[in-house]
């Protein structure tokens, strides 16, 4: 027989299947739908599952769970996604950190060869490129600073 035509049931379950339904009864658990043992019951039937339709039956009598509200529509700051405003804002910033991560790195590795803290040397470059983004963050971003009179 072919794979194609075989039911939805009968296809092999695989992880993510798995893991899918083992999600929906910790959220049945979480509402009060489930009872611990039963819970305890249909995850591990779930876990065991090798096929489609063995799942089918655990979660088939649970309702949908309601929509997850995206991070950006949160209204708590943990998931909040960053506006694009400040993404700009702080983009420069990232770039700073980031080099200045691999020039301490640098001396690190210079000091350890030498066998004795070397001069901090990064101090010179990571010094200007905080100067030069500083002034950049005042400024503003590019987009603001249109001389054209426009």
């Amino acid at each position: 027989m072919d794979d194609r035509e075989l039911p939805p049931e009968q296809m092999r379950a695989g992880d993510a299947d798995r893991d899918a339904c083992a999600e929906r009864l910790a959220v049945a658990l979480r509402e009060g739908r489930l009872g611990f043992d039963e819970y305890q019951d249909r995850l591990n039937r779930a876990i065991g599952a090798t096929t489609v339709g063995e799942l089918s039956p655990l979660t088939r009598d649970l309702p949908e769970p309601p929509a997850v509200p995206e991070p950006a529509e949160e209204a708590g700051g943990r998931g909040k996604r960053v506006s694009p405003e400040w993404r700009e804002r702080l983009e420069p910033w990232r770039g700073l950190a980031s080099v200045s991560v691999v020039l301490i790195g640098i001396w690190g590795v210079t000091s350890i060869i030498a066998a004795e803290p070397v001069l901090f040397w990064p101090m010179i470059p990571i010094g200007f490129m905080f100067l030069f983004t500083l002034a950049g963050a005042i400024a503003g971003p590019p987009s603001d600073r249109n001389h054209d009179g426009d």
